[in-house]
């Protein structure tokens, strides 16, 4: 899936990525990055508002998640099982989330998926501006078969 593919999906599909003003910088099934500018998103301090910070790094996440098992061809549901974020410096300008899937977890994932229909997978994700590395969230996804 190209960039502006994964936007439109994004946006037509998570809604709130498009009252965000989320864009698609790379898009592949081992990494995503998008970014998010600070004024619709912005809160009374001058810096992005916590739930935008982590919606676009859990959007990341989900987002490299969902073009893995595009690229697999492995019809599911995806959905957030548990999430945890790490808030380390605010940001006031454009941000950016970068997702990278861990292959290392991708065989067991597989064997069970295949084995019970559903399995579960670990993804992190980089809350960045100017460089920095702004937050951090961490997300265990669950797909679930739809045979």
């Amino acid at each position: 899936m190209t960039p502006g593919a994964l936007r439109t999906y994004l946006h037509d599909h998570i809604p709130l990525s498009r009252a965000m003003a989320v864009e698609v910088v790379e898009a592949s099934a081992t990494h995503v990055l998008l970014e998010a500018p600070l004024a619709p998103n912005i809160n009374m301090h001058g810096t992005m508002f916590g739930g935008s910070s982590a919606t676009l790094a859990l959007l990341a996440a989900w987002s490299v998640m969902h073009l893995k098992l595009e690229a697999e061809r492995i019809a599911s549901q995806l959905v957030i099982h548990r999430t945890a974020m790490e808030y380390l410096l605010p940001v006031t300008g454009l941000a950016q989330a970068s997702a990278h899937l861990d292959e290392v977890g991708w065989p067991n994932f597989l064997q069970t998926f295949h084995r019970r229909g559903r399995a579960r997978l670990t993804i992190a994700s980089e809350l960045l501006f100017e460089g920095n590395i702004a937050g951090r969230i961490t997300g265990e996804f669950v797909a679930i078969s739809e045979a």
